[in-house]
């Protein structure tokens, strides 16, 4: 190498040993300045916030990445978890109608147990199994038949009232004409004054029919089984009157009545006992009049 083209800063100096020399004892000045007395404390930290910038920008991909990957984990334990406490909340949904609907059923058997005990012919619980085939036709079909000595004619009630009567009979099944099918007619009464009527249904709801204008009746008064037929017990509750009609120059006042019973929802029902009526009195014996020529006449009824 031709060092005779070299500049002359290069060549200037003490030589390399020398500057070596000087060099390690600087450092060791300021190793022992430092140390003893912190002579480099300031200059580390401005140095420090000068190379902060720097220190954040090489960090900053691998923070991006380790943010990203925190969030993406994060959205998916999110989603996760929503999707577990949605099946729960529509587990606990289910759980929750299905316990109000055994609340339900259970209060309504311990009603009737109430009702059973308080009647004095016997009754059979029985649960209802279907609805009957004619849509036209308000019917049922209960798990009770002639093996529990069911027959014809037996009123059936729920916790609330009366819901028909057993209309026909199998060996293992009953059908029960419910009161508000259009075939079904029940003697009953005003229970606030007495007054007797009869109660049809027309298909889907009861009516009170052929009461006078003149009649003792209300809205919001209850109508209950008067008895007089021989078939269900007086007082089981049947209706609420709902609305009272009297119009100018009808001969009878129209009377809307709602049923008390369930007719539409019911599960659990009593099947009460056959009402023993007592027998007819007999027909009062003829009249007998004398003649005048001393012969004896039988009246003419």
């Amino acid at each position: 190498m031709d060092f005779a083209n070299t500049p002359s800063f290069f060549r200037s100096g003490p030589p390399p040993g020398a500057r070596l020399a000087m060099a390690v004892a600087a450092s060791v000045a300021l190793l022992v300045g430092d140390s003893y007395f912190g002579l480099m404390e300031q200059a580390r930290e401005a140095t420090s916030l000068a190379l902060y910038p720097v220190q954040r920008a090489v960090n900053m991909p691998a923070q991006a990445m380790r943010h990203v990957s925190d969030f993406l984990s994060s959205q998916t334990e999110l989603k996760q978890e929503n999707t577990a406490l949605r099946t729960r909340q529509l587990e606990m949904s289910a759980q929750l109608s299905r316990l109000q609907t055994l609340q339900r059923e259970l209060d309504e058997v311990r009603k009737l147990n109430g009702i059973k005990s308080s009647y004095h012919q016997q009754a059979q619980m029985a649960e209802t199994l279907y609805t009957g085939r004619d849509p036209f036709s308000y019917k049922i079909i209960i798990d009770k038949g002639s093996d529990a000595n069911l027959k014809a004619g037996q009123p059936v009630v729920d916790a609330s009232g009366l819901l028909g009567q057993v209309t026909r009979v199998q060996p293992l099944t009953a059908e029960v004409t419910l009161v508000i099918d259009k075939n079904q007619m029940v003697p009953v009464m005003v229970a606030r004054t007495g007054q007797r009527a009869i109660l049809y249904g027309y298909g889907g709801g009861v009516e009170i029919r052929y009461l006078p204008q003149s009649a003792d009746i209300k809205d919001g008064d209850h109508i209950v089984t008067s008895g007089v037929d021989g078939v269900y017990p007086a007082g089981i509750p049947v209706a609420r009157v709902t609305r009272v009609e009297r119009n100018q120059g009808a001969t009878f006042a129209r009377i809307a009545t709602a049923p008390l019973a369930g007719v539409q929802q019911t599960r659990y029902m009593l099947v009460l006992g056959d009402k023993q009526a007592p027998p007819r009195p007999p027909e009062p014996a003829p009249i007998v009049k004398k003649s005048r020529g001393g012969k004896k006449a039988a009246a003419e009824e």
